[in-house]
C-alpha cells in the first residue's frame, strides 16, 4: 500500500473511532456550551469538529472539557 493511502486509511480509522466514542454522548465545552454530540466533521482547515443538538455551529473537538463515559 502506498504511503499516502496508508495515511488516509489511518485518518479514516481514527475518525470512525472518534465517531463511536462521541456521537450520542453528552459533552460540556470550554465555553460552557453543553449538549449531546450529533455529528462529527472532518474539516480540512480546522481538523475534527462537532455539532451539538440544539446549538447552531460546529466546535473543534479540542474544546471538550467534559464528556460522558
Amino acid at each position: 500500500m502506498p504511503r499516502a493511502e496508508a495515511h488516509a486509511s489511518a485518518i479514516l480509522r481514527e475518525y470512525h473511532e472518534a465517531e463511536t466514542e462521541l456521537i450520542g454522548k453528552a459533552v460540556v465545552l470550554t465555553d460552557g456550551t453543553a449538549g449531546t454530540v450529533e455529528e462529527l466533521y472532518l474539516d480540512e482547515a480546522h481538523g475534527l469538529r462537532l455539532s451539538i443538538a440544539g446549538h447552531p455551529g460546529k466546535w473543534p473537538v479540542a474544546t471538550i472539557k467534559l464528556a460522558q463515559k
